[in-house]
Order: structure tokens, then C-alpha cells, then sequence
């Protein structure tokens, strides 16, 4: 193909691309590839190509593996320290220049205990700021448990909370975040006991109840300091000098004072009722504390405290003879033989014609031939099983309903230990509950009364803390009247003045608040809140009279009221205070009121109560969310909290809940810091798994971790948990997911590197409302800049971050570095450097940075805190207290059209690097030109030719008219529907040496899509990817097809048949 004239070039408008020298970018016109090239050479420089289409194809393999496979890829990076001599809470020197590469060690180190020293998280301190508004945010961190530690549950939670946190008082809200823990009750005495068996041998009875106590303060004070460690390690910014603890002397005062006022006011009394009974913790626990286990049908479990595995799962039949009817038998079927002997009645439904005859008639108990009644109830469901159940009011809900409305007296037969009580006879009593359950069985297949075993899948109720299976028992306790209450809750989320985001859960809030019944607060611990209630002790003799209990915040208080109750003298009295504790749940519910010093009218209660908004997982909306509004509107009068937002569950990559007995539960810390398989397989090991469960844990952590986790720092892991949406389901989090972020965050580290080295020691910048863009690129920066910014605002006000995050993810990887600093590189190296780019720059960082800081609070400051002041004002001392980047006051750079403009360019930068790709130019710079159908266009492209020109890696770049004929030979790509790009092929490109492996290519390519055309089509998913892969392959197929074509121009062949 003959050359066009550099004339005609200059014609079209054809300009040099900045990036290369002016004799370099217009020398394309290199010895056409019709002149003789040697044999040798053009194997040699085949043989290359297939390489490198062979690197090209693995690396495309590598980008297409899964999250697990690219997790296993990581190699270890070198780790910087900062080991500049800096006494604890002085702030760092950042003096030094950057390191060559992030490191998150190096980043993280001392920021902490600087910002916690100078106050900067208190909210006096931020009354003090020039941007302050006078609003105030209030917040409590859900306590977690003292006995254990975080794990990505709790990080997901700190990592939203502390972003909300930070940017409401760098907006300059009056901020107060409120730490705390919680004691725990049975967890932290479990611990405690375990320790005591271990180190001493002692059990808890074998010391005095006060001398238990110091043991477990003890304890907290060794081992209980590791989450406030796990806390700061997540950069919270917490308040931690108003840090509570849900035992401490404010906290004990405020959970008497709710006890004493919810019994005066008839919301709190004592009842015999069935409770959830946890036999190896010898406590009630709290229907949270239940975890339901689905059995398929026959299932063998190991349960504490029980000599022998335990079959569950099975339905056995069982008859009692009718009396009087020697032949006449009603068959029933129980998963709990075990609780026969409380049996106090068989029930049948009225309608039920095979029962009809034996209403009102009597039945022999199979075990103690005891007369039960047969009573009909249209409870019962006929049509299952065979229609008749056996009625045990002591050990059943659903019976004890049943019984209540017959007038049936309960009968305990399993006591508090789990094993059968005297009432079972003496060949019962003294077993444990399940060893009874097989001689039970035995005796009824000796009397010829056992009618049949069978599989049946159940639900078995387990207790989280021990493992036991949980019993039904009717325990006097103290119970919380919970509908009037619940009434006002699912009121205040009906009318708006609650509002639950995302508001899907508000179906879930209505139904529980709907069917809520009286909550049990007793629990048969040592630590706890003890009950502040006093049993008045008759003197023998006296007779028995109901048991006389009165409630007062003191002994002296209680005595009193005792003495009013009684008519006797206070000091002839003799009372004894329950021994039990409140359940945990009771103080925590009191949390966000009594953390700020309820009931004293503190001036922290007036100022930041109610809270602003109340942030946790939505596991707990019902159990703990629940009773915080319950108590707290009950208590102050005025709901906790308006707003609740509820993040998703956090689970694996398979899908699996977060558990220690799965070994996929990790510590927030491991993925900061990076940990060796080694140490994980041994963090299983000193844990309380069992053997079973450790084989399991230990081949899952084998299979996820094989190479262990790599160093991410706080920022990444922070960045990644934020960028999950609460509307998107469980959150299904990957450690590679974790090192993405750290890679964005070393991408953040070179453009800072790469601007403060543009900027030098001489810079000084501009009042940012002088700053005037120069050149296009400059105003399109800052137009994503200032889009960028109102992103970041709108997703902090309506609390979706993940529109932060992704906004901020755009602009300093795409629009920053992929785009604006790629352009302006060329010209940065000129001597004298323009005027106008370095100013830009530094706006971009420092807004950039202030953006970024609520997310990623250890990377904003180490790189803020290098950049040069603003002349004329006071700079902030640190970005943690620096004003918020406002969406107002950057409007003014905001150019939609702009933008929409450039974006064409950058399709016509892709479509570029497309061809460059297909043809394999990777060093040479060819020349392009554009032509469009749309007179407006021409004028857009012709404002970006030279960024154009720099990021297509192109030579000289001109316009082609409308009305003119494209070049011959040169290869074309569209770009949308209007515009053309050619780029000049000849002398860069040997077809004799590219046609073969375009050929290759494409006859792979062949196949792959023929193989995918015959494959049957499977479920809707699977076939709607098989149909886009199936797209992605023909456009790919034509792409090959026009690039032959023009290679085969530049041969001055005439077009063949496809190559094979």
C-alpha cells in the first residue's frame, strides 16, 4: 500500500502525541514489508510471537481463576517497618520519605495511641473544630462477650460503625462512639470453672459464692483486655475513657433500678413456668442461647455428661391399653420415651371418627398402669402419625398449653441434673435422662406394649454454651410481661418514629412483637446481676402460706416493703435474697441508656441520649434490638434509638456460618498481620473442639488457607467489609477479596509517591477556590473529583457505603491512575513543568485522601500528613479532625458534559489498544485516525487528540472528515455507532508472520464455541452464561476475521476462503 503524504496527515489535523518526540512519532513510515526479509529472521520473529501469545493466554488463564485458586497465588511481600524511635502516643515522623512499596506495618504503626493521647476521638475535642455544626451523633458498639475475641463478624461491624463514626465528626458533628463488653454469664463462668477443674481442681461449689467471684474478676482482669486489643488493631475510634463494662458499678445500679421500676409497675413477677433448661449448665438460658439442629432421621450424638452415644431421630410406638377393654389399645408415637413417666393424659382430636368410641373413657399407663384420661383437643392434627399424642404438661410447651386448658396437674420426672427424679419409681430415679430413655424401651417390649421403631426427621433443640440437649422444666423464675410492651415496639416501626434499614427486616420485627410471649430473666448462675428480690422466710411452725417475695434496690429497701406486706416489725424478718442472676440479655438491653450513666440525669444522657443510630448485625434485631426499644421506651420514656441499620450475616466462601467447630472462624488480626498455617492448625488445637469436630476444622483450614493468610493491614480489610451492601444478601467474604484492597491500597501509595515527587519541596499550593483548570484534562479530573465527592456524601447520609467505597475505588484507580496521571506524565517531564497539573494533583490527593479517610484511616493519615499546607489557614492536626470534603463546594468543577464527551474518548483508547493487542504492537507507536458521522463529535475528539494520542500508546493522531474515504489497509474498529478509529498497519505488522496465528487463534476459538453450540442446555443460570459466552465468542470470531482481512490487504492478496 502506497504511503499517504505527511501533508495530507497535517490536513486532517493529525498531531504528535506528546509521549514521544516529534521525529519519533511521525518515523512510522519504516521499509514496507514487501521488501526481501530474510527466512531466518522471520522464523525467529514467528517463534517469538507464539511465545508471547503463549504468555498472553496463560495470563489470561491466571485472571480466569477463581477467587480460591488466585488466593493460593499470593507470594509474600517484603515488609517494612517503621522503626523511627517514637514514645507511645507522640505523633510519628513522617519526615522521612515514603518507602518504596505500602506496607502496612510501617502504615499502621503509631497513629493509634497518638489519636487516642490528643483527644481527637472525644466529643469535646471536636466542639472545638472550625467546621463544627452543633449536631451531635451518638452511637454504642454492641458489647461483645469478655470471654472471647473478635472474629470477621464483629470486624464487619466495628468496620461500619467507625466509618459513620469518622465522618460525621470530620463533617464536624459532635461525636460520641461508646465502648463496651459484655460479662457474659455463662460463657465467662463456664471459662472460669474449666480453669479453676484445670489448674486447681476444684470445682465451683467446693469455694464460697464470693470467693467464686474474685476468681472470675480475677480472670477478666488477665484475660479480658484482648478485644479492646482487637478494637484499636481495627483503627475504632471510640471514646475510651467512657469505655463500660455490663458488670461495673454504674451498670449494677442501673439494672437494679430497671428491676425495681419494672416490678412497681406490674411489668415484672415470679411464676412456676416450663423454661429453656440447659441440664449440663444446671441454668435457664435464653432462647438465643437455642440452637435448632435438623435431624434427617436416625442420628447418633455424643452429649456431655452421658456415658454412651444417644440415638435421636427416631419415632417409637408405643400402646396404652384402654381400660376395661382387655383388646383395645390407643397407639401413640414420641421421640422422648424418656418423658413417659410425666404422662398425665393421651389426646385425640374431637373429629377424629377412629376415636369417636373412647371419648370420655380411661387408659392404662404402659409403665405405672396409672389411670390417664383421654381427653379430645382440635389442637391435636389427626393426620399425624396415628392421631393420638401423649400429653406431658411438665416437659412440653405445646402440652403445657394443652394441660392449661384440661386442668391437667404437670408431673416433673427429670431434674435439674438431667437424670430422673423419685417420682419415676426407684428402678428410674437417680439416671440420667437417656440411659432411662433404653430401659424404658426394654421394659415396654418385655410387657408387650412397644409397638415399633421408625426413622423421622426432628428438630432438636441444642444449648450453644454446653452441646446438651434442651430440656423443658417448670421452674419458679422471674419473668418480664413483654406484649404491652411489644405492642409500642412494632407501633413505633409502624408509624416511622423506628425506622429498620434495610426494611425488609420489618416483616420479621411485626411477626416476633405479634406472638411475643413473657420473657424468663432468671439464671442459676454465681455471675451475673443478682436478683434484687427477697424471699420473706416464715418462721417453722407458722403453716405454709404462699411465698411472700418483695424487690428493692437495697436489703434495708426490701425490708421495708417486707414489713408493710407482712404487718410485722422490719427487724423480726428474716429475709434471703435470691441467689440467681439476671440474664445477660437483661443488661444489655439496658445498654444504651445505663453506658451513659442512666438513671442519674448525667450531662452525657441529656446531650448524646437517644442514641442516633444503633448499628449491629441482623441476627440480633429480635433478641437484643428488640429489648433495647422494649426497655428503653418502658424506662425513659422515649425510644433508644431512631435509626437501626442491619448488616448481613458474614460467612465463608462455601456459604457456611462463621464456626470454631467448622475452623473457618478467623481473627480479624490473622488477616491484618498475616498468619502461617502452622499457627492457625494450632490456635484449633488449644481451643475446646473435640476430636471429631478438630479433624474437621483442621482439613477445612488445609483446604482454604493451604499457604496461610497473607499480610493485608487494617485498611484493606476495613475497605473490603465496607464495600458489601446491606440489601446483597449474607456477606460471602474471601481472603483474596482482602488482598484486592491491598493491592488498591499500594496502587493509593504510588500515586502519592508519584505527586509528592511532582509537587518537590518548593510547591505551594493554591486556595482551592482559585484553582482553574488548564487544559481539558485538568477540568476532567476534577469533575470526576467533584463526582467522586458527591458519591462518597450520598453514600454516608442514606448509610450505604458501598457507594463510597466503589465511587473512591473509580476514581483512584481508574480516573486518577489508569487516566489523568498517565496523560500528564509526558508533559510533568517537561523542563520548565507546567503551572496547572501540579496544582491539580495536589487537589486530587488532598481531597482524595479526606475522602478516603473514614474507610481507611491509618493509609489517609500517613499520606495526608506528607503533604504541604495550605497557605493562609490553619491546617487540622490530623485528617481524623480534618473537614469533610463537602459536595457544595466543589460543584462548581462538576462537568457532566465533559465527562460524557471524554468517555467516548476512552472507548476510543480501548478500541486502540484492542487492535494494538490483536496485532501484537506492543513497542511500536502507529498512527491513528478518527472520523465520526456526528459533526458534534469531531469537536470533542479534536479537545482530547493529545491525551488521546498518550494513552492509545499511538503515534500521530488525526481526524478524518466525514465525506472522506478510509485509508487501505488499515485496520479499523468502531466505536459505538458514529465513530471509526483506523490505525496505520503497514511497516509495523508482518502478515506472513501474523496471518498463522490469527488462524490458530481463531480455529481455537472454533472450537471452543462449536463444543459450547452442541452442549445441552442446562438450568436457566448455566444457559444464560452459556448464551453470553457464546456472544463473547462470535465477536471475538469477527474480530479475527476483519484482522485477517486487512493483513491480507497488506499482502495485496485478494481476500480467501477462512483460514482453517
Amino acid at each position: 500500500m502506497p504511503h499517504l503524504p505527511l501533508a495530507s496527515f497535517l490536513q486532517w489535523g493529525l498531531r504528535p502525541s506528546r509521549g514521544l518526540p516529534r521525529s519519533c512519532t511521525l518515523s512510522t513510515q519504516s521499509q514496507p514489508y514487501g521488501s526481501p526479509i530474510s527466512q531466518r529472521n522471520r522464523e525467529a520473529k514467528q517463534k517469538r510471537l507464539r511465545e508471547k501469545q503463549v504468555a498472553l493466554e496463560a495470563g489470561l488463564a491466571r485472571k480466569n481463576k477463581s477467587p480460591a485458586e488466585s488466593s493460593k497465588a499470593w507470594t509474600p511481600k517484603e515488609i517494612v517497618l517503621y522503626e523511627i524511635p517514637t514514645e507511645l502516643g507522640e505523633k510519628k515522623d513522617v519526615s522521612q520519605p515514603l518507602p518504596p512499596a505500602y506496607s502496612p506495618r510501617y502504615v499502621e504503626a503509631a497513629w493509634y495511641p497518638w489519636w487516642v493521647r490528643e483527644g481527637f476521638f472525644k466529643p469535646e475535642y471536636q466542639t472545638r473544630l472550625p467546621q463544627a455544626t452543633g449536631e451531635t451523633f451518638s452511637m454504642c458498639i454492641p458489647p461483645p462477650n469478655v470471654t472471647g475475641s473478635l472474629h470477621i463478624g464483629h470486624a464487619l461491624t466495628v468496620a461500619i460503625q467507625d466509618a459513620l463514626v469518622r465522618w460525621h465528626r470530620m463533617r464536624g458533628d459532635q461525636v460520641l462512639w461508646v465502648p463496651g463488653s459484655d460479662h457474659a454469664g455463662i460463657a465467662t463462668q463456664a471459662v472460669v470453672e474449666k480453669q479453676l477443674w484445670k489448674e486447681r481442681g476444684v470445682r465451683r461449689h467446693d469455694l464460697s459464692r464470693e470467693d467464686f467471684l474474685q476468681e472470675v474478676w480475677k480472670w477478666k482482669e488477665e484475660k479480658g483486655g484482648e478485644i479492646c486489643e482487637q478494637l484499636r488493631a481495627l483503627g475504632a475510634s471510640l471514646d475510651w475513657d467512657r469505655e463500660c463494662f455490663t458488670m461495673d458499678a454504674g451498670s449494677s445500679v442501673a439494672v437494679t433500678e430497671a428491676f425495681v421500676r419494672l416490678h412497681k409497675a406490674g411489668l415484672l413477677y415470679r411464676s412456676q413456668q416450663l423454661v429453656n433448661w440447659s441440664c449440663a449448665l444446671r441454668s435457664a438460658i435464653s432462647d438465643i442461647e437455642v440452637e435448632s439442629r435438623s435431624l434427617p432421621g436416625h442420628t447418633e450424638l455424643r452429649l456431655p455428661g452421658c456415658p454412651t452415644s444417644v440415638s435421636f431421630g427416631l419415632l417409637i410406638s408405643v400402646a396404652f391399653p384402654v381400660d376395661g377393654e382387655p383388646d383395645a389399645e390407643v397407639v401413640i408415637g414420641t421421640t422422648r420415651p424418656e418423658t413417659l413417666p410425666g404422662d398425665v393424659a393421651v389426646a385425640v382430636h374431637p373429629d377424629d371418627t377412629r376415636y369417636t368410641h373412647l371419648h370420655g373413657r380411661q387408659l392404662r399407663h404402659p409403665l405405672t398402669g396409672q389411670l390417664l384420661p383421654l381427653i379430645t383437643d382440635p389442637a391435636v392434627q389427626p393426620h399425624m402419625g396415628t392421631g393420638a399424642v401423649k400429653v406431658t404438661p411438665a416437659h412440653s410447651p405445646a402440652d403445657a398449653e394443652l394441660g392449661s386448658r384440661h386442668g391437667l396437674s404437670p408431673l416433673s420426672v427429670i431434674a435439674e441434673d438431667g437424670t430422673m427424679t423419685s417420682v419415676c419409681g426407684d428402678w428410674l430415679q437417680g439416671l440420667h435422662r437417656f440411659v432411662a430413655r433404653e430401659k424404658i424401651v426394654s421394659i415396654l417390649r418385655e410387657r408387650g406394649l412397644f409397638r415399633g421403631l421408625q426413622d423421622h426427621p426432628m428438630v432438636l433443640p441444642i444449648c450453644s454454651r454446653s452441646g446438651d440437649v434442651v430440656e423443658y422444666l417448670l421452674k419458679s423464675q422471674w419473668f418480664v410481661r413483654c406484649r404491652e410492651m411489644g405492642e409500642r415496639a412494632a407501633q413505633a416501626v409502624e408509624s416511622g418514629a423506628l425506622e429498620l434499614s434495610p426494611s425488609f427486616h420489618q416483616k420479621n420485627w411485626r411477626l416476633w412483637f405479634s406472638h411475643i410471649g413473657d420473657w424468663c430473666i432468671s439464671r442459676q448462675l454465681w455471675w451475673g446481676h443478682q436478683i434484687p428480690a427477697y424471699l420473706v422466710v416464715e418462721e417453722p411452725g407458722k403453716g405454709h402460706r404462699e411465698d411472700c417475695w418483695v424487690v428493692g434496690r437495697t436489703e434495708a429497701e426490701a425490708r421495708e416493703l417486707a414489713a408493710e406486706l407482712t404487718g410485722r416489725p422490719g427487724a423480726e424478718l428474716t429475709l434471703q435474697r435470691d441467689p440467681d442472676v439476671l440474664d445477660t440479655w437483661f443488661s444489655s438491653a439496658l445498654f444504651p441508656f445505663s453506658s451513659l450513666g442512666w438513671p442519674h440525669q448525667t450531662p452525657d444522657l441529656s446531650r448524646f441520649y437517644p442514641l442516633s443510630l444503633l448499628e449491629t448485625g441482623s441476627d440480633l434485631l429480635l433478641f437484643w434490638v428488640g429489648r433495647m426499644v422494649m426497655l428503653g421506651t418502658q424506662l425513659t420514656g422515649q425510644l433508644p434509638f431512631n435509626k437501626v441499620l442491619l448488616h448481613s450475616m458474614v460467612r465463608d466462601r462455601q456459604g457456611r456460618k462463621m464456626s470454631k467447630s467448622l475452623g473457618n472462624v478467623l481473627d480479624p488480626r490473622d488477616i491484618i498481620r498475616g498468619v502461617e498455617l502452622q499457627v492457625l492448625q494450632e490456635k484449633l488445637r488449644d481451643g475446646n473442639l473435640d476430636p471429631a469436630e478438630l479433624a474437621i476444622a483442621t482439613a477445612a483450614q488445609r483446604k482454604d488457607f493451604p499457604h496461610g493468610i497473607p499480610e493485608c493491614g487494617t485498611d484493606a480489610l476495613r475497605f473490603a467489609l465496607c464495600s458489601h451492601g446491606a440489601l446483597a444478601g449474607d456477606l460471602h467474604l474471601s481472603v483474596s477479596e482482602v488482598l484486592s484492597s491491598r493491592h488498591f491500597c499500594n496502587k493509593i501509595w504510588n500515586a502519592l509517591r508519584f505527586i509528592l515527587n511532582v509537587l518537590g519541596e518548593k510547591f505551594t499550593p493554591q486556595p482551592a477556590e482559585e484553582l482553574s483548570p488548564s487544559t481539558p484534562m485538568d477540568s476532567w479530573i476534577l469533575s470526576r473529583l467533584a463526582h467522586t465527592t458527591r458519591e462518597c456524601e450520598r453514600g454516608f447520609l442514606t448509610r450505604e457505603l458501598p457507594l463510597a467505597t466503589h465511587a473512591l475505588h473509580h476514581f483512584w484507580l481508574h480516573s486518577l491512575c489508569d487516566v489523568y496521571l498517565e496523560a500528564v506524565k509526558p508533559g510533568l517531564s517537561h523542563c520548565p513543568c507546567p503551572a496547572g497539573p501540579p496544582q491539580v494533583l495536589f487537589s486530587c490527593a488532598d481531597i482524595g485522601l479526606r475522602l478516603l479517610a473514614p474507610l481507611m484511616p491509618f493509609l489517609a493519615e500517613e499520606l495526608w500528613q506528607r503533604l504541604p499546607p495550605r497557605p493562609g489557614c490553619l491546617p487540622a492536626p490530623s485528617i481524623s479532625v480534618a473537614p469533610y470534603p463537602s459536595a457544595s463546594s466543589l460543584e462548581h468543577w462538576h462537568q457532566p458534559e465533559l465527562e460524557r464527551r471524554f468517555s467516548r474518548v476512552q472507548e476510543a483508547v480501548q478500541a486502540l489498544r484492542a487492535l494494538q493487542a490483536m496485532y501484537q504492537l506492543t513497542k511500536a507507536r502507529p498512527r491513528v485516525l478518527l472520523q465520526s458521522s456526528e459533526p458534534g463529535e469531531q469537536g470533542a475528539f479534536e479537545t482530547f487528540l493529545e491525551p488521546l494520542g498518550t494513552l492509545g500508546r499511538c503515534g500521530a493522531v488525526g481526524l478524518l472528515p466525514a465525506d472522506t474515504a478510509a485509508p487501505s489497509g488499515w485496520a479499523q474498529a468502531s466505536v459505538g455507532n458514529t465513530v471509526q478509529v483506523y490505525m496505520e498497519l503497514q511497516g509495523l505488522v508482518d502478515p506472513e508472520v501474523h496471518l498463522p496465528l490469527l488462524a490458530a487463534r481463531r480455529h481455537k476459538l472454533q472450537k471452543q464455541f462449536d463444543g459450547l453450540i452442541a452442549r445441552t442446555p442446562s438450568e436457566k443460570e448455566a444457559e444464560t452464561q452459556r448464551q453470553q459466552r457464546l456472544s463473547s465468542i462470535q465477536l471475538e470470531l469477527s474480530k479475527l476475521d476483519k484482522a485477517a482481512s486487512h493483513l491480507r490487504q497488506l499482502m495485496g492478496a485478494s481476500p480467501s476462503p477462512r483460514e482453517p
